[in-house]
Protein backbone atom coordinates (compact mmCIF):
# COMPACT_ATOMS: atom_id res chain seq x y z
CA UNK A 1 0.00 0.00 0.00
CA UNK A 2 1.17 3.62 -1.22
CA UNK A 3 1.47 6.09 1.70
CA UNK A 4 0.09 9.65 1.47
CA UNK A 5 3.36 12.42 1.62
CA UNK A 6 4.31 13.39 5.29
CA UNK A 7 3.36 16.77 5.94
CA UNK A 8 4.56 19.75 8.18
CA UNK A 9 2.91 20.72 11.18
CA UNK A 10 0.22 23.30 10.45
CA UNK A 11 -0.54 25.21 13.25
CA UNK A 12 -3.38 26.99 12.04
CA UNK A 13 -5.86 26.12 9.10
CA UNK A 14 -5.04 27.89 5.60
CA UNK A 15 -8.67 28.51 5.32
CA UNK A 16 -10.69 29.16 8.87
CA UNK A 17 -7.34 29.29 10.77
CA UNK A 18 -9.21 27.05 13.20
CA UNK A 19 -6.23 25.72 15.24
CA UNK A 20 -5.06 22.04 14.23
CA UNK A 21 -3.96 19.35 15.93
CA UNK A 22 -1.27 17.22 15.13
CA UNK A 23 -1.50 14.42 12.37
CA UNK A 24 -4.83 15.96 11.52
CA UNK A 25 -5.51 15.55 6.93
CA UNK A 26 -8.96 17.41 7.46
CA UNK A 27 -9.99 20.92 9.61
CA UNK A 28 -12.92 19.91 12.04
CA UNK A 29 -14.30 22.96 11.39
CA UNK A 30 -14.27 24.05 7.99
CA UNK A 31 -13.12 20.47 6.28
CA UNK A 32 -10.06 22.27 4.25
CA UNK A 33 -8.06 19.45 2.95
CA UNK A 34 -4.71 19.38 4.69
CA UNK A 35 -2.74 17.34 2.34
CA UNK A 36 -2.34 20.28 -0.08
CA UNK A 37 -0.55 22.37 2.02
CA UNK A 38 2.72 22.55 0.76
CA UNK A 39 5.84 21.23 3.57
CA UNK A 40 7.86 24.35 4.42
CA UNK A 41 11.15 24.26 3.05
CA UNK A 42 14.23 23.15 5.45
CA UNK A 43 16.74 25.68 4.85
CA UNK A 44 16.21 29.39 2.86
CA UNK A 45 18.10 29.42 -1.00
CA UNK A 46 21.46 30.63 -0.93
CA UNK A 47 21.74 33.70 -1.73
CA UNK A 48 23.47 35.24 -5.08
CA UNK A 49 27.13 36.72 -4.49
CA UNK A 50 28.04 39.07 -7.27
CA UNK A 51 25.15 37.81 -9.50
CA UNK A 52 26.63 34.25 -9.19
CA UNK A 53 25.05 31.11 -7.43
CA UNK A 54 27.90 29.10 -5.46
CA UNK A 55 27.63 25.77 -7.07
CA UNK A 56 27.00 22.82 -4.95
CA UNK A 57 29.68 20.60 -2.95
CA UNK A 58 31.29 17.97 -4.51
CA UNK A 59 30.11 19.69 -8.28
CA UNK A 60 33.38 20.04 -10.01
CA UNK A 61 32.80 23.20 -12.76
CA UNK A 62 34.79 23.39 -15.54
CA UNK A 63 36.68 27.27 -15.55
CA UNK A 64 36.62 29.21 -18.32
CA UNK A 65 39.82 29.08 -20.54
CA UNK A 66 40.91 31.30 -23.66
CA UNK A 67 43.70 30.84 -26.23
CA UNK A 68 44.87 32.76 -29.14
CA UNK A 69 45.93 29.29 -30.75
CA UNK A 70 48.61 30.59 -32.54
CA UNK A 71 52.11 29.67 -31.01
CA UNK A 72 56.06 30.45 -32.44
CA UNK A 73 55.86 29.56 -36.06
CA UNK A 74 58.38 26.93 -37.31
CA UNK A 75 61.11 28.51 -39.37
CA UNK A 76 60.12 28.92 -42.80
CA UNK A 77 60.58 25.72 -45.52
CA UNK A 78 61.72 27.27 -49.37
CA UNK A 79 60.52 25.17 -51.61
CA UNK A 80 64.08 25.06 -53.04
CA UNK A 81 64.31 21.24 -53.77
CA UNK A 82 61.53 22.29 -56.57
CA UNK A 83 62.81 23.61 -59.64
CA UNK A 84 60.81 26.92 -60.35
CA UNK A 85 60.07 30.38 -61.88
CA UNK A 86 58.90 33.57 -60.46
CA UNK A 87 56.61 36.27 -61.43
CA UNK A 88 59.45 37.29 -63.51
CA UNK A 89 60.46 33.90 -64.57
CA UNK A 90 63.75 34.41 -62.84
CA UNK A 91 64.91 30.83 -61.56
CA UNK A 92 63.33 30.77 -58.00
CA UNK A 93 66.61 30.32 -55.69
CA UNK A 94 66.33 29.24 -51.88
CA UNK A 95 66.38 32.78 -49.82
CA UNK A 96 69.83 34.08 -47.96
CA UNK A 97 69.74 32.86 -44.50
CA UNK A 98 68.23 36.17 -42.29
CA UNK A 99 71.35 38.42 -40.87
CA UNK A 100 71.15 38.14 -37.16
CA UNK A 101 68.77 40.68 -35.18
CA UNK A 102 70.08 43.96 -34.15
CA UNK A 103 67.86 45.97 -31.65
CA UNK A 104 65.71 48.70 -33.50
CA UNK A 105 66.44 52.38 -32.46
CA UNK A 106 62.92 52.90 -32.00
CA UNK A 107 60.29 50.54 -31.62
CA UNK A 108 58.91 49.28 -35.01
CA UNK A 109 55.31 50.85 -35.88
CA UNK A 110 53.87 49.51 -39.70
CA UNK A 111 54.66 51.14 -42.29
CA UNK A 112 51.98 52.70 -44.39
CA UNK A 113 50.06 49.79 -46.88
CA UNK A 114 49.55 47.62 -43.21
CA UNK A 115 46.26 46.47 -42.67
CA UNK A 116 44.69 44.71 -40.06
CA UNK A 117 42.95 41.35 -41.24
CA UNK A 118 40.88 41.26 -38.19
CA UNK A 119 38.96 43.97 -35.89
CA UNK A 120 40.93 45.59 -32.37
CA UNK A 121 39.94 43.71 -29.24
CA UNK A 122 37.63 43.67 -27.70
CA UNK A 123 35.66 43.02 -30.22
CA UNK A 124 37.53 40.52 -32.04
CA UNK A 125 35.44 38.12 -31.08
CA UNK A 126 32.01 39.18 -30.17
CA UNK A 127 29.36 37.26 -28.45
CA UNK A 128 28.72 33.69 -30.91
CA UNK A 129 25.61 31.89 -31.19
CA UNK A 130 25.72 28.59 -30.24
CA UNK A 131 27.10 25.97 -33.14
CA UNK A 132 23.96 23.85 -34.06
CA UNK A 133 26.68 20.90 -34.27
CA UNK A 134 26.64 21.16 -30.61
CA UNK A 135 23.15 20.63 -30.10
CA UNK A 136 23.05 23.39 -27.44
CA UNK A 137 20.44 23.22 -24.67
CA UNK A 138 18.68 26.73 -23.76
CA UNK A 139 20.07 28.07 -20.54
CA UNK A 140 17.48 27.85 -17.85
CA UNK A 141 16.24 31.46 -16.54
CA UNK A 142 13.43 32.66 -14.67
CA UNK A 143 12.01 34.34 -18.17
CA UNK A 144 8.26 33.80 -18.96
CA UNK A 145 7.34 30.74 -20.58
CA UNK A 146 8.57 30.56 -24.46
CA UNK A 147 6.43 31.69 -26.96
CA UNK A 148 4.06 29.43 -28.87
CA UNK A 149 6.05 27.33 -31.75
CA UNK A 150 6.17 29.10 -35.00
CA UNK A 151 4.54 27.70 -37.83
CA UNK A 152 5.63 24.51 -39.97
CA UNK A 153 6.97 26.50 -42.30
CA UNK A 154 8.54 29.02 -40.62
CA UNK A 155 12.57 28.27 -39.25
CA UNK A 156 12.96 27.63 -35.68
CA UNK A 157 15.81 29.22 -34.23
CA UNK A 158 18.55 26.57 -33.56
CA UNK A 159 19.23 28.08 -30.02
CA UNK A 160 16.09 28.17 -27.87
CA UNK A 161 14.02 25.96 -30.76
CA UNK A 162 10.86 28.13 -30.25
CA UNK A 163 11.30 31.54 -31.60
CA UNK A 164 10.47 32.51 -34.91
CA UNK A 165 13.83 33.52 -37.10
CA UNK A 166 13.40 36.98 -38.87
CA UNK A 167 14.49 37.98 -41.95
CA UNK A 168 17.95 39.48 -40.97
CA UNK A 169 18.35 35.68 -40.01
CA UNK A 170 18.11 36.67 -36.10
CA UNK A 171 15.91 34.59 -33.59
CA UNK A 172 12.88 37.08 -32.78
CA UNK A 173 13.20 35.20 -29.43
CA UNK A 174 16.15 35.01 -28.01
CA UNK A 175 17.97 37.00 -30.67
CA UNK A 176 20.71 34.13 -31.68
CA UNK A 177 22.02 34.59 -35.23
CA UNK A 178 21.27 31.57 -36.93
CA UNK A 179 23.52 29.80 -38.82
CA UNK A 180 24.44 30.40 -42.60
CA UNK A 181 24.58 28.18 -45.63
CA UNK A 182 28.34 29.52 -45.63
CA UNK A 183 29.15 27.86 -42.36
CA UNK A 184 30.60 24.78 -43.65
CA UNK A 185 30.69 23.85 -47.58
CA UNK A 186 32.11 21.07 -48.87
CA UNK A 187 33.06 20.06 -52.51
CA UNK A 188 34.82 17.86 -55.49
CA UNK A 189 35.60 18.77 -58.72
CA UNK A 190 37.40 15.92 -60.38
CA UNK A 191 40.47 15.18 -58.54
CA UNK A 192 40.19 18.48 -56.52
CA UNK A 193 38.59 18.87 -53.27
CA UNK A 194 37.91 21.61 -50.84
CA UNK A 195 36.26 22.08 -47.34
CA UNK A 196 35.58 25.39 -45.67
CA UNK A 197 34.26 25.92 -42.09
CA UNK A 198 33.09 29.10 -39.90
CA UNK A 199 35.34 28.03 -37.03
CA UNK A 200 34.23 27.92 -33.55
CA UNK A 201 34.93 31.57 -32.61
CA UNK A 202 33.51 33.42 -35.04
CA UNK A 203 30.27 34.71 -36.31
CA UNK A 204 29.88 34.09 -39.87
CA UNK A 205 32.59 32.29 -42.31
CA UNK A 206 34.55 35.16 -44.21
CA UNK A 207 35.62 32.34 -46.48
CA UNK A 208 35.16 31.35 -49.94
CA UNK A 209 36.90 29.03 -52.20
CA UNK A 210 36.57 27.99 -56.21
CA UNK A 211 37.53 24.65 -57.53
CA UNK A 212 37.16 23.13 -60.80
CA UNK A 213 38.09 21.02 -63.73
CA UNK A 214 39.40 21.93 -67.18
CA UNK A 215 41.40 20.77 -70.07
CA UNK A 216 43.80 22.44 -72.26
CA UNK A 217 44.34 22.50 -75.80
CA UNK A 218 46.09 19.23 -76.20
CA UNK A 219 43.57 17.64 -74.23
CA UNK A 220 45.53 16.90 -70.98
CA UNK A 221 43.93 18.32 -68.01
CA UNK A 222 44.14 20.80 -65.97
CA UNK A 223 43.17 20.89 -62.04
CA UNK A 224 42.19 24.23 -60.39
CA UNK A 225 41.91 25.78 -56.72
CA UNK A 226 41.06 29.47 -55.34
CA UNK A 227 40.94 30.37 -51.79
CA UNK A 228 40.11 33.81 -50.64
CA UNK A 229 40.34 35.14 -46.76
CA UNK A 230 38.03 38.18 -46.52
CA UNK A 231 39.30 40.77 -44.03
CA UNK A 232 37.58 40.99 -41.29
CA UNK A 233 38.43 44.79 -40.51
CA UNK A 234 37.04 45.95 -43.50
CA UNK A 235 33.14 45.93 -44.71
CA UNK A 236 31.52 43.20 -46.47
CA UNK A 237 34.47 40.28 -46.16
CA UNK A 238 32.37 37.77 -46.81
CA UNK A 239 31.19 39.51 -50.27
CA UNK A 240 34.73 40.35 -51.21
CA UNK A 241 36.05 36.63 -50.67
CA UNK A 242 33.10 35.46 -52.84
CA UNK A 243 33.72 37.79 -55.36
CA UNK A 244 36.88 36.99 -55.77
CA UNK A 245 36.97 33.22 -55.48
CA UNK A 246 34.25 33.57 -58.26
CA UNK A 247 35.54 35.90 -60.69
CA UNK A 248 39.25 34.15 -60.32
CA UNK A 249 37.97 30.74 -60.59
CA UNK A 250 36.02 31.37 -63.54
CA UNK A 251 38.95 33.31 -65.00
CA UNK A 252 41.60 30.64 -64.68
CA UNK A 253 38.56 28.02 -66.43
CA UNK A 254 38.10 30.37 -69.43
CA UNK A 255 42.43 30.88 -69.81
CA UNK A 256 43.69 27.59 -69.99
CA UNK A 257 41.31 25.48 -73.02
CA UNK A 258 42.67 28.90 -74.67
CA UNK A 259 45.80 28.24 -75.03
CA UNK A 260 47.05 30.78 -72.00
CA UNK A 261 50.05 29.64 -70.20
CA UNK A 262 49.30 28.51 -66.65
CA UNK A 263 51.48 31.52 -65.06
CA UNK A 264 49.94 34.49 -67.37
CA UNK A 265 46.30 32.78 -66.58
CA UNK A 266 47.11 32.92 -62.41
CA UNK A 267 47.88 36.98 -63.22
CA UNK A 268 45.27 37.44 -64.87
CA UNK A 269 43.17 35.44 -62.88
CA UNK A 270 44.00 37.78 -59.47
CA UNK A 271 43.74 41.27 -61.74
CA UNK A 272 40.13 39.47 -62.46
CA UNK A 273 39.46 38.72 -58.70
CA UNK A 274 40.71 42.43 -57.79
CA UNK A 275 38.32 44.25 -60.08
CA UNK A 276 35.44 42.06 -58.55
CA UNK A 277 36.49 42.93 -55.62
CA UNK A 278 36.84 46.78 -56.43
CA UNK A 279 33.23 46.86 -57.60
CA UNK A 280 31.88 46.30 -54.35
CA UNK A 281 33.02 49.43 -53.21
CA UNK A 282 30.60 50.99 -55.88
CA UNK A 283 27.68 48.93 -54.15
CA UNK A 284 26.56 51.02 -51.27
CA UNK A 285 22.44 50.00 -51.76
CA UNK A 286 23.57 46.32 -51.28
CA UNK A 287 26.04 46.91 -48.19
CA UNK A 288 23.91 46.09 -45.02
CA UNK A 289 27.24 47.28 -43.05
CA UNK A 290 28.21 50.21 -45.05
CA UNK A 291 29.18 52.66 -42.50
CA UNK A 292 31.07 55.83 -43.33
CA UNK A 293 33.81 54.86 -40.84
CA UNK A 294 34.38 51.55 -42.91
CA UNK A 295 36.89 49.98 -45.02
CA UNK A 296 36.32 48.73 -48.57
CA UNK A 297 35.32 45.60 -48.81
CA UNK A 298 39.05 43.23 -49.04
CA UNK A 299 40.24 39.82 -49.00
CA UNK A 300 43.17 38.04 -49.59
CA UNK A 301 43.63 35.35 -52.44
CA UNK A 302 45.79 32.33 -52.89
CA UNK A 303 45.54 29.70 -55.74
CA UNK A 304 46.99 26.48 -57.93
CA UNK A 305 47.16 25.05 -60.97
CA UNK A 306 47.95 21.43 -61.53
CA UNK A 307 48.67 20.22 -64.96
CA UNK A 308 50.65 17.40 -66.17
CA UNK A 309 53.87 18.39 -65.11
CA UNK A 310 53.56 21.86 -63.92
CA UNK A 311 52.18 23.62 -60.69
CA UNK A 312 51.22 26.95 -60.64
CA UNK A 313 50.34 29.04 -57.30
CA UNK A 314 49.71 32.81 -56.83
CA UNK A 315 48.94 34.75 -54.53
CA UNK A 316 48.17 38.23 -52.54
CA UNK A 317 48.37 38.48 -48.63
CA UNK A 318 48.77 35.70 -46.00
CA UNK A 319 47.13 32.15 -47.37
CA UNK A 320 49.21 29.81 -48.34
CA UNK A 321 50.20 26.58 -50.43
CA UNK A 322 51.95 23.72 -49.72
CA UNK A 323 53.97 21.14 -51.15
CA UNK A 324 53.36 17.49 -49.58
CA UNK A 325 54.81 15.10 -51.69
CA UNK A 326 53.08 11.58 -51.98
CA UNK A 327 56.52 10.23 -50.39
CA UNK A 328 56.41 11.11 -46.79
CA UNK A 329 60.41 9.67 -46.41
CA UNK A 330 60.89 13.02 -49.00
CA UNK A 331 60.72 16.98 -47.39
CA UNK A 332 57.45 18.71 -47.99
CA UNK A 333 57.74 22.47 -48.56
CA UNK A 334 56.03 25.74 -48.17
CA UNK A 335 55.69 27.44 -51.71
CA UNK A 336 54.16 30.60 -50.77
CA UNK A 337 55.75 34.03 -48.98
CA UNK A 338 53.10 35.81 -46.98
CA UNK A 339 52.28 39.39 -47.32
CA UNK A 340 52.86 40.13 -43.99
CA UNK A 341 54.44 42.37 -41.25
CA UNK A 342 56.17 39.85 -39.71
CA UNK A 343 57.20 38.73 -42.92
CA UNK A 344 59.04 42.15 -43.96
CA UNK A 345 60.57 42.26 -40.49
CA UNK A 346 61.97 39.12 -41.22
CA UNK A 347 62.92 39.56 -44.49
CA UNK A 348 64.87 43.15 -43.59
CA UNK A 349 66.54 41.61 -41.03
CA UNK A 350 64.91 43.68 -38.05
CA UNK A 351 64.02 40.92 -36.37
CA UNK A 352 64.34 37.07 -36.20
CA UNK A 353 61.23 34.64 -36.80
CA UNK A 354 59.98 33.62 -33.57
CA UNK A 355 60.66 37.75 -32.83
CA UNK A 356 58.67 38.93 -35.44
CA UNK A 357 55.94 36.15 -34.97
CA UNK A 358 55.48 36.75 -31.01
CA UNK A 359 54.41 40.02 -32.04
CA UNK A 360 50.63 41.03 -32.13
CA UNK A 361 51.28 43.02 -35.07
CA UNK A 362 52.72 39.77 -36.80
CA UNK A 363 49.47 39.15 -38.70
CA UNK A 364 48.75 42.56 -39.98
CA UNK A 365 48.69 41.71 -44.03
CA UNK A 366 50.74 44.22 -46.36
CA UNK A 367 49.03 43.11 -49.50
CA UNK A 368 45.39 42.46 -50.28
CA UNK A 369 42.65 42.77 -52.88
CA UNK A 370 40.21 45.92 -52.26
CA UNK A 371 39.51 49.53 -53.81
CA UNK A 372 41.99 51.05 -50.82
CA UNK A 373 44.94 48.67 -51.44
CA UNK A 374 48.22 50.84 -52.29
CA UNK A 375 49.30 48.72 -55.00
CA UNK A 376 48.43 45.15 -56.32
CA UNK A 377 51.22 43.18 -56.75
CA UNK A 378 49.90 39.91 -57.60
CA UNK A 379 52.48 36.79 -56.69
CA UNK A 380 53.04 33.70 -59.24
CA UNK A 381 55.32 31.30 -59.59
CA UNK A 382 55.56 27.69 -61.05
CA UNK A 383 56.98 24.51 -60.51
CA UNK A 384 58.28 21.26 -61.89
CA UNK A 385 58.15 18.55 -58.97
CA UNK A 386 59.91 15.31 -59.91
CA UNK A 387 57.04 13.32 -57.70
CA UNK A 388 53.47 12.73 -57.28
CA UNK A 389 52.43 14.53 -54.32
CA UNK A 390 49.52 16.83 -52.52
CA UNK A 391 49.19 20.82 -53.36
CA UNK A 392 47.65 22.51 -50.01
CA UNK A 393 46.07 25.70 -50.45
CA UNK A 394 44.63 27.04 -47.52
CA UNK A 395 43.61 30.39 -45.28
CA UNK A 396 45.36 30.86 -41.85
CA UNK A 397 42.91 29.34 -40.05
CA UNK A 398 44.48 26.16 -40.77
CA UNK A 399 48.06 26.61 -40.95
CA UNK A 400 48.30 28.83 -37.43
CA UNK A 401 47.78 25.21 -36.81
CA UNK A 402 50.17 23.51 -38.74
CA UNK A 403 52.63 26.80 -39.56
CA UNK A 404 55.93 24.51 -40.89
CA UNK A 405 56.05 22.09 -43.90
CA UNK A 406 56.15 19.53 -41.48
CA UNK A 407 53.34 19.87 -39.47
CA UNK A 408 50.97 20.18 -42.54
CA UNK A 409 52.76 17.12 -43.81
CA UNK A 410 52.18 15.64 -40.10
CA UNK A 411 48.34 16.65 -40.49
CA UNK A 412 47.71 15.50 -43.53
CA UNK A 413 46.44 11.97 -44.40
CA UNK A 414 48.26 9.58 -46.29
CA UNK A 415 45.78 8.84 -48.58
CA UNK A 416 44.73 12.50 -48.96
CA UNK A 417 46.15 11.87 -52.92
CA UNK A 418 43.22 9.29 -53.56
CA UNK A 419 40.90 11.02 -51.12
CA UNK A 420 41.31 14.32 -51.69
CA UNK A 421 37.69 15.67 -49.66
CA UNK A 422 38.46 13.60 -47.05
CA UNK A 423 41.63 14.96 -46.66
CA UNK A 424 40.50 18.49 -46.56
CA UNK A 425 37.85 17.61 -43.77
CA UNK A 426 40.90 16.04 -41.93
CA UNK A 427 43.38 19.05 -42.37
CA UNK A 428 39.80 21.22 -40.98
CA UNK A 429 39.17 19.06 -37.98
CA UNK A 430 42.77 19.27 -37.12
CA UNK A 431 42.19 23.26 -37.07
CA UNK A 432 38.80 23.05 -34.96
CA UNK A 433 40.53 20.46 -32.58
CA UNK A 434 43.11 22.83 -32.06
CA UNK A 435 40.68 25.45 -31.25
CA UNK A 436 39.53 26.59 -34.20
CA UNK A 437 39.60 30.64 -33.79
CA UNK A 438 39.24 31.72 -37.44
CA UNK A 439 37.86 30.68 -40.36
CA UNK A 440 39.25 27.37 -41.93
CA UNK A 441 39.56 26.94 -45.43
CA UNK A 442 41.27 24.05 -47.43
CA UNK A 443 41.58 22.84 -51.00
CA UNK A 444 43.50 19.82 -51.91
CA UNK A 445 44.96 19.02 -55.88
CA UNK A 446 46.77 16.19 -56.24
CA UNK A 447 50.01 16.10 -57.91
CA UNK A 448 50.38 13.09 -60.41
CA UNK A 449 53.50 11.04 -61.23
CA UNK A 450 55.37 12.83 -64.09
CA UNK A 451 54.96 11.55 -67.68
CA UNK A 452 57.61 8.89 -68.00
CA UNK A 453 59.86 9.71 -71.14
CA UNK A 454 59.90 8.24 -74.46
CA UNK A 455 61.14 4.65 -74.36
CA UNK A 456 60.72 3.99 -70.72
CA UNK A 457 59.56 0.35 -69.80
Amino acid sequence: MSQMPQQAAVPKCPSCEEPLDSGDRFCGACGYDLSVVPARPEDSPTPAVNGAVPAPDGVDWPTARDSDGHGHPAPVHAAAELPGTDSGGSPLLPPPPPSPPSPPAAPVIPAPGVRFDRPGEPEEYPLQAPDPRQSPEPAATAAPAPPAAPAAAEKVCVACRAGRVDDDGYCENCGHAQPRERDHMEQESGPVAAVSDRGLRHHRNEDAFSVGRTALPDGAPASVAIVCDGVSSATRPDDASLAASRAAGESLLGALPRGTHPQQAMHDAILAASRAVNALADEPATAREQAPHQNAPACTLVGAVVTAGLLVVGWVGDSRVYWVPADRTTPPARLTEDDSWAAQMVAAGLMSEAEAYADERAHAITGWLGADAYELEPHTASFKPDRPGVVVVCTDGLWNYAESAEEMAEAMPLDAAVRPLHGARVLVGHALDGGGHDNVTVALLPFPAPPQGAGSA
